[in-house]
């Protein structure tokens, strides 16, 4: 991994502290180059989740999202590397089966109950696009329709209340584990 240099905002615009970004690529440099993980490295997860505060003149967020989706991915290879090498293609084979079986739960619902509706008055996921989002996500396991992990991962949904919207944290959990088992396989 080279070291990051990031472009900054213009003008007023806002973009990521650069400080909590240079400290994050350097502590996934360390746990990424380490021969063997550590208690408190970065993984895909921590990847994946990660969030910076937004300051004027700060790194360019569109160039940093960028580049974490590259080093989710690296993580992800590196995490399903390290498996096969140290159980075989068979332990790797059979977690990804685990990890894709606990979606495959939900990808099976009828249209409507693939998760919970939000809590009376709190604002959800649009029923309709998660719906959507989970047809398509159902092809690709199932019938092998092309789709890349960057759709599932950059997918954005209309919010909406009451039973026109599904819990966020459940879809988001969801996408999270889609997001895992697409970056390993790729």
């Amino acid at each position: 991994m080279a070291d990051t240099t990031f472009p900054r905002m213009s003008g007023w615009k806002n973009g990521y502290d650069p400080k909590q970004v240079d400290s994050f690529f350097k502590r996934a440099r360390e746990s990424f180059e380490r021969p063997t993980p550590q208690p408190g490295d970065l993984d895909s997860r921590a990847v994946r989740t990660v969030g910076f505060d937004l300051v004027r003149k700060g790194y360019h967020v569109a160039v940093v999202d960028a580049a974490l989706d590259r080093l989710e991915d690296a993580f992800a290879k590196q995490a399903r590397d390290r498996l096969i090498a140290q159980s075989g293609q068979d332990a790797w084979v059979s977690e990804l089966t685990r990890v894709a079986a606990s979606l495959r739960g939900r990808l099976v619902r009828e249209p409507g109950e693939h998760f919970d509706n939000p809590a009376p008055g709190v604002i959800g996921y649009d029923i309709d696009q998660v719906d959507d989002m989970c047809e398509k996500v159902n092809a690709y396991f199932t019938q092998g329709v092309a789709m890349s992990v960057d759709q599932v991962r950059r997918v954005l949904f209309k919010t909406a209340k009451g039973d026109k919207a599904y819990d966020e944290d459940q879809v988001d959990a969801f996408i999270d584990r889609v997001v895992e088992v697409m970056a390993s396989v790729d």
